[in-house]
């Protein structure tokens, strides 16, 4: 019970968020009770579920910041999914954190609290290796990485995975990789079919067979405050994300 996955890489629009929202909505739907936690100052989670961040009375800074608990800022989406969302006061918690003490264990402290009561937990970061990413990254059991099919695809991962053995050796050793996720990828162009090839070949199996197309309704789905799920459960995109929820559960 309580699988802790974090999704994160440094670079932006690798479809991080779009991967944090649709997979955690996708084992939503496969029966197991998810808690998406909203970890980007941008807050794009939480809107792309429909909530408004402007009416919040608190958000994930309160849980980081002010020690205010973990389900006392939770907010249920549907019986099965609920949103720890942000807003963009997060932005100011790293800088509040710089000096206070086991700063990079203030998101695992207050989730210890609570993610038995979940089957997993899904935790969607910013662009970037500041404090908010070391918090995810100590609170989790695995994590998972997304990248885009394109020719700079692998720069920077070489950076993610140093941070991440750094993590591993200082803050949790426990840390494993859920894998490698491929995501916009075009079968009309030669530069995703070799992207794909690259990164099986350095990465083998611990990269996901299964592979998200570029899809427009993904793109269309989070300024209606929808998963892809609701939004066009029939699309290649709500396809592909069940397809990879129901890999992530074989993994157990």
């Amino acid at each position: 019970m309580g699988k802790v996955i974090v999704v994160a890489n440094q670079k932006g629009g690798v479809a991080k968020t779009t991967t944090s929202v649709n997979l955690a909505a996708c084992l939503a739907h496969q029966k197991k009770k998810v808690l998406l936690i909203d970890l980007d100052p941008q807050g794009n989670a939480s809107s792309g579920l429909g909530i408004n961040k402007n009416a919040l009375e608190h958000s994930v800074y309160d849980v980081l910041v002010n020690f205010v608990p973990i389900d006392k800022v939770t907010m249920e989406v549907n019986p099965r999914l609920f949103v720890v969302p942000a807003k963009v006061e997060l932005a100011g918690a790293e800088m509040e954190l710089v000096a206070a003490i086991s700063r990079e264990m203030r998101l695992k402290n207050a989730l210890d609290e609570v993610k038995e009561q979940y089957h997993y937990v899904v935790i969607d970061t910013p662009p970037s290796l500041g404090l908010l990413t070391l918090n995810a990254l100590t609170a989790a059991d695995s994590f998972l990485v997304p990248i885009q099919c394109e020719y700079y695809a692998l720069e920077g991962l070489s950076q993610l995975l140093s941070t991440i053995k750094l993590v591993q050796k200082n803050l949790n050793p426990g840390l494993e990789m859920e894998g490698i996720l491929m995501t916009m990828y075009d079968n009309r162009t030669n530069l995703s079919n070799q992207v794909v090839a690259d990164v099986q070949q350095n990465f083998k199996e611990k990269v996901f067979k299964t592979i998200i197309p570029r899809n427009v309704r993904l793109s269309e789905a989070p300024s209606f405050g929808q998963s892809i799920l609701d939004y066009d459960p029939k699309s290649k995109g709500a396809e592909t994300y069940l397809a990879l929820a129901k890999e992530v559960i074989k993994h157990g």
